[in-house]
């Protein structure tokens, strides 16, 4: 598997499946529709590679195991090695594509695990738990502050939020990132989700906005 990155010439790149890191309560108000406090710092988790399937046609969620939420979310796709204290423009510039995914959530196995505070992986990080839009070019998102991300489900607007809501902008992020796990290229930082995140059924059908593209899937 590869990564499909296409700009506004058509142009293409392949990278390597890599590992998916994922940021917690990046909006605030996403963090008080749970409950939740607002993180001081960036909340990290990782998804593995097996994570991954592609958004389109459509993507299966587990049967038997609660709720599944969705939370749909702007991605960055890293094109160059980010490790230790990289600048803003070294984030900048490691940016390979920017796209739209879902970070699938077994709320009720989360609700559960955070209760007897256990690690979420079995609740975020499970195969298919990260189903994942194409990456467009960078220069086709010049504001990074500015970008729209949203969802409706079945014609009903559930999450509409821009990147200028997020606790901690997708520079600063890549950087905190960056101190903590070495970006490699082929990785992918999904950078938090806005409120109105909700339970998902097979038959569902989903459109993602971002910046005025839309993508459309089915759940199965």
């Amino acid at each position: 598997m590869s990564y499909r990155h296409v700009g506004e010439d058509g142009g293409r790149i392949d990278l390597p499946v890599g590992k998916v890191v994922c940021v917690g309560r990046n909006y605030a108000a996403h963090a008080r529709e749970l409950g939740n406090a607002v993180p001081e710092t960036p909340m990290l988790f990782l998804k593995p590679a097996t994570a991954l399937v592609p958004l389109g046609p459509d993507f299966a969620i587990p049967a038997g195991r609660g709720e599944c939420h969705h939370e749909t979310e702007i991605t960055v796709l890293i094109g160059a090695t980010l490790t230790g204290a990289v600048t803003e423009d070294e984030a900048r510039a490691a940016i390979a594509g920017v796209g739209v995914g879902l970070d699938l959530t077994l709320r009720d196995v989360q609700n559960a695990l955070k209760q007897k505070g256990h690690p979420w992986e079995v609740a975020k990080a499970f195969d298919g738990a990260a189903p994942m839009g194409p990456f467009l070019a960078p220069a086709d998102f010049p504001d990074l502050a500015a970008i729209r991300v949203g969802l409706s489900v079945n014609g009903e607007v559930r999450q509409d939020g821009v990147s200028a809501d997020m606790i901690t902008g997708i520079l600063p992020l890549l950087r905190h990132i960056a101190g903590i796990f070495t970006l490699l290229p082929g990785d992918i930082v999904m950078t938090g989700t806005p409120e109105g995140v909700a339970a998902l059924c097979p038959g569902d059908v989903l459109t993602l906005r971002l910046d005025g593209r839309m993508f459309t899937t089915r759940v199965r």
